[in-house]
């Protein structure tokens, strides 16, 4: 036993590091593996996370020119390869999940980003793009299709998170109104700026699966929180509900897909108390509610056809000046 000994140990340690290897990235493609150039129209889609709604991907179909269609993601799996492969012409339709930060490095995952006709950007956890791709190669990538080579990019849910100049991180947590509100600087607000750079979103942050989640309260704070900061002296947020989307052209004129709304939230001024541990006073953020036709302008951050109101947070207590807070 004791001559076998040492075989043994010499066998499991150079056996450890091949079961420890994690691979950076999982890569799935259905269609044409190789890489085809189409003329692509820009343009970004908004959507509020839950189901995905099917008219969203057929305008970005459309844009890229029946090209190569990708979807980044940090976990999850392969589901809208067939998905988005049934709703039109495209060339293909991958999916890259960077497993760890080292797939940020990675000139495979990198190159198909910048080939791409359309990149859209899943629902899963923000923190993970921003601890994945943000100061990386892939930080650079995603902007150089959005802003030099013009395809049609959008995200949903935590893709929809990072695609504002200002971000919820969640680094530490989902954050509740109820929380976010009776303390502006809990510990599950974390917020980040400066990661993509997509046309319009400049001055933006954004919310999801809105009503659902009851996250109106949460989004005032945040908004509070970014002048308070001192990041910004005003701030835009956009807000979307489940099932939703926005369809933003390069002129900043969106229309609404799918069965909810959309709120245009701006703040006002600085916040009259917006401190640790107090609850947070802020009144009379303009709203702008697109439902139905309505129709909104990102770049002028006018809408025609939608609803306007307020929205106060009165030490911690929320409500409307329209009665109804959505």
């Amino acid at each position: 036993m004791r001559r076998l000994f040492p075989l043994v140990v010499s066998l499991a340690l150079f056996a450890f590091p091949a079961l420890a290897a994690k691979k950076a990235y999982q890569d799935f493609v259905v269609g044409n593996a190789a890489d085809v150039v189409t003329s692509t129209t820009p343009g970004t889609v908004l959507m509020g996370g839950g189901t995905d709604v099917d008219a969203a991907f057929q305008w970005m179909i459309g844009k890229s020119g029946g090209g190569d269609f990708l979807v980044i993601r940090a976990t999850g799996t392969d589901a809208y390869n067939p998905y988005i492969y049934g709703l039109g012409t495209v060339d293909s339709v991958e999916t890259i999940i960077t497993v760890t930060r080292d797939a940020s490095f990675d000139p495979f995952v990198t190159d198909k980003i910048r080939n791409a006709e359309a990149l859209w950007i899943a629902g899963g956890d923000q923190s993970d793009y921003v601890n994945f791709w943000k100061n990386t190669p892939v930080e650079d990538a995603i902007n150089y299709v959005a802003n030099v080579k013009q395809i049609p990019v959008g995200g949903t849910s935590a893709g929809l998170a990072v695609l504002g100049q200002f971000m919820y991180s969640a680094q530490t947590g989902s954050v509740t109104s109820s929380q976010a509100l009776a303390d502006p600087f809990h510990r599950y607000i974390t917020l980040d700026r400066d990661f993509l750079s997509i046309a319009h979103m400049s001055g933006v942050i954004t919310d999801s699966h809105f009503v659902t989640r009851d996250r109106m309260g949460r989004f005032v704070a945040f908004i509070g929180r970014l002048i308070k900061d001192g990041w910004a002296t005003q701030v835009h947020g956009i807000a979307i509900d489940e099932q939703t989307a926005m369809l933003v052209n390069p002129d900043g004129s969106a229309t609404r897909v799918g069965n909810g709304a959309v709120y245009f939230v701006t703040s006002n001024g600085p916040p009259q108390v917006c401190l640790s541990r107090t609850p947070l006073t802020y009144r009379n953020l303009p709203v702008y509610k697109v439902s139905g036709t309505a129709t909104f302008n990102i770049a002028t951050w006018t809408g025609s056809g939608g609803l306007a109101y307020t929205v106060t947070a009165e030490a911690g207590a929320l409500s409307s000046s329209n009665g109804s807070i959505y």
